[in-house]
């Protein structure tokens, strides 16, 4: 890997991480159409920390405010709206470790092909496209009940899927259940942090146990540059969706799917 590379795939990652437009049908472009080499475990991470920092700091505000209702709803029995959220997100959590830990080994052999993250690419474009054309947009986050909350719990499980995309596939199930843009992506944004907390906290304990080098420079391109490409990816995303929707993405998704089938059949 070269500082070059480290910074594409960095960029890709913090982009892509947040975008409904799935960031593992982007990561396998560089190696299929460039044959480069897979950034391996320590990189994972770097960016894993970068894209959580990115997340955590924007949203710096709820998310001490949702750990303070947790922590106040433990001690104190005291609940309010934002205790709620807290406790529906680590709700929302449980379907992706669940499925994670029974389909990885799966996923890792049948469905990491460039083939099914092509389909997968479209098919759940066309979802979110339909998604947001019908859907009713009437409530907020902390609107949120227990069904509703594990529903888009297993379309985030759904998204281990690659290219299905985690927050696409989040975003489409909030919608559908009549969420507003803002407030699905919002809620999608905040369910992202303790998932990516844990896959970061399971690839961390996997380099942990592994023999593999740890070049420091790639590393620090690789936090650095997701993280400020992950944090304005965010910010612009919640300023544009409520004018321009999901068309623009799922546009995007389609021309991608399409792309990748056209190098797939040339190859």
């Amino acid at each position: 890997m070269s500082y070059f590379e480290s910074f594409v795939l960095a960029l890709i990652q913090g982009l892509t991480e947040f975008l409904p437009i799935s960031s593992s049908a982007h990561l396998i472009l560089p190696s299929a159409v460039l044959g480069w080499e897979d950034q391996g475990l320590a990189f994972d991470v770097a960016v894993h920390v970068g894209t959580l920092a990115a997340v955590v700091i924007y949203f710096r505000k709820e998310v001490v405010t949702l750990l303070s209702a947790w922590l106040g709803s433990i001690v104190k029995k005291e609940h309010n709206k934002e205790s709620k959220l807290a406790w529906l997100i680590i709700l929302a959590t449980i379907p992706a470790c669940v499925f994670g830990l029974l389909m990885k080994d799966f996923i890792e052999m049948y469905l990491r092909s460039a083939w099914v993250i092509a389909t997968t690419t479209i098919v759940f474009g066309l979802l979110l496209w339909w998604v947001d054309k019908t859907a009713k947009f009437e409530q907020d986050e902390y609107q949120a009940t227990w069904k509703q909350t594990l529903f888009v719990g297993f379309a985030q499980a759904a998204a281990l899927i690659p290219g299905t995309s985690r927050s696409g596939a989040t975003i489409t199930a909030a919608l559908y259940l009549g969420f507003t843009r803002e407030a699905a992506a919002r809620f999608s944004f905040l369910m992202s942090i303790p998932i990516i907390a844990l896959a970061g906290s399971y690839l961390g304990m996997k380099l942990a146990t592994s023999s593999e080098s740890i070049h420091m420079g790639f590393l620090s391109v690789g936090v650095i540059t997701s993280f400020i490409s992950a944090y304005f990816c965010i910010h612009f995303f919640l300023k544009l969706i409520s004018k321009m929707g999901m068309t623009p993405f799922v546009i995007y998704r389609l021309m991608l799917g399409v792309g990748l089938f056209a190098f797939l059949m040339t190859r």
